[in-house]
């Protein structure tokens, strides 16, 4: 069965039906050729776009001159409302003043001092799915709630349970739904003075969620003057000093940064989790060797178990292949360049698709199949080297992506070690774009005992 893919656009599109049809949807709005090209221009009266799934240009762009092509303030623009100055949005000397206090708080052990939380959140999103045996769910607002859950663990030391918490969740939910990737600001050269025409749903969501995070920060900052704060991720990125400056985050730089880890690591985590947990339904041999791998967990946690969970890794990397959630990235030229013979000038866009590369036809074998086992492929191999994004590359890469390759394994077999679910036939999800890659309607799958 091959897993559903959005239609691509037919024919040819003016700029306001482009910027209409990516604001319903990024994905269908493209072309199918972009799944062949290896390079690809899009022109209007204020900017040149050009689309690079080339590796070495890719590699180029993320790797080898990263601050040459900084991120573009155009994809800013739709963000900035909740995440503020965070690093996620900033460039330059603020982006590396800001990724010298964070980087610290997941290096090393950190990753192992995390996994009792992980742990926790995973066993308890484990009773939620067993109550619901024998029921028809929803699955994206399982794992939704799951990863909400494990966020506020690692970040804060709280349960989803927690007051502040179970609010923050429930505004996120409302913002994601309002906010497309890209506002009329990201196509049009809006003076600064001018409105952002973002959307008041939106607006007021994003309000009441820094407030929030606001409320959380102020606690955590008390706790760590009294010295009764715990030692979870919070606490160490708060308390880390910039080595050059010798700076800490003020309240307000560190709700910006709590506002993206928060995207980062609730949002994205969601869509990966339940587009895994339907292929996993669509693919019951798959889904047998994942319970069947499970099985060698304990009953308490032990980091070292992750090492055993290889079918539930290779199926978390495959879904994050077909189905990354941030679909495209956006960078801007910082001086005139020369990509395969044409003339990029500066301030032009450069769009980096994981969606695209991840289903390059000239690049992947079978590449819109679901197929874990090729990562031990030559083929699967020499793609995850050149072709394989999914957590960006580079200096830039994901801070949380060691995170989310231990919290997607686990929390898959956790799930499935004694539970069994399936789809129905007459009901297949249609991938779409807003913040991250979900699907239109929800996912909805059948949960029974295994």
């Amino acid at each position: 069965m091959i897993p559903p893919k959005p239609p691509s656009r037919s024919g040819r599109a003016s700029l306001f039906r482009y910027l209409r049809l990516f604001r319903q949807d990024i994905l269908s709005a493209q072309p199918a050729r972009l799944y062949r090209a290896w390079m690809a221009e899009f022109r209007t009266p204020f900017f040149r776009s050009y689309l690079i799934n080339q590796p070495d240009l890719v590699k180029t762009v993320l790797k080898d001159r990263p601050m040459d092509f900084p991120k573009s303030s155009r994809i800013a623009e739709g963000l900035r409302p909740l995440l503020g100055e965070s690093v996620f949005l900033t460039n330059g000397d603020t982006w590396l003043r800001q990724r010298r206090i964070i980087d610290p708080a997941f290096e090393g052990g950190r990753l192992r001092e995390t996994y009792p939380a992980m742990w926790a959140a995973s066993q308890a999103a484990r009773s939620r799915l067993a109550a619901r045996v024998g029921d028809t769910v929803e699955i994206e607002e399982q794992t939704s709630h799951a990863a909400a859950d494990i966020i506020f663990r690692t970040l804060f030391s709280l349960p989803i349970e927690d007051q502040i918490a179970s609010a923050v969740f429930h505004e996120f939910k409302t913002y994601q739904r309002s906010q497309p990737i890209l506002n009329l600001a990201a196509f049009l050269p809006l003076p600064r003075w001018l409105p952002r025409f973002h959307r008041r749903q939106t607006k007021a969501a994003a309000r009441r969620i820094r407030a929030l995070i606001t409320e959380l920060t102020e606690r955590r900052r008390a706790e760590i003057a009294s010295g009764t704060a715990p030692d979870d991720l919070a606490t160490k990125i708060m308390t880390t000093r910039d080595p050059e400056t010798g700076a800490t985050f003020s309240t307000a730089e560190m709700v910006d940064q709590v506002a993206i880890f928060f995207l980062a690591g609730h949002e994205t985590s969601a869509s990966a989790l339940a587009w895994a947990l339907y292929l996993l339904a669509t693919h019951p041999d798959w889904q047998t060797a994942v319970a069947d791998e499970a099985r060698q967990l304990g009953d308490s946690p032990d980091f070292a178990d992750m090492a055993r969970l290889r079918v539930s890794r290779d199926v978390f990397r495959e879904t994050l292949r077909l189905y990354p959630p941030v679909p495209m990235m956006v960078r801007e030229t910082r001086c005139p360049e020369r990509f395969r013979g044409r003339d990029v000038p500066r301030g032009a866009q450069i769009v980096l698709s994981p969606w695209h590369q991840h289903r390059h036809e000239r690049l992947w074998d079978r590449p819109d199949e679901f197929d874990p086992a090729r990562w031990g492929t030559e083929n699967g191999r020499q793609c995850a080297r050149d072709a394989y994004m999914p957590f960006s590359s580079g200096p830039r890469v994901c801070t949380g992506a060691g995170f989310a390759m231990v919290e997607g394994p686990l929390l898959l077999s956790l799930l499935l070690r004694d539970l069994r679910i399936s789809a129905f036939p007459e009901t297949v999800p249609e991938p779409v774009a807003f913040l991250t890659v979900r699907s239109r309607g929800g996912i909805v799958l059948k949960v029974d005992r295994r």
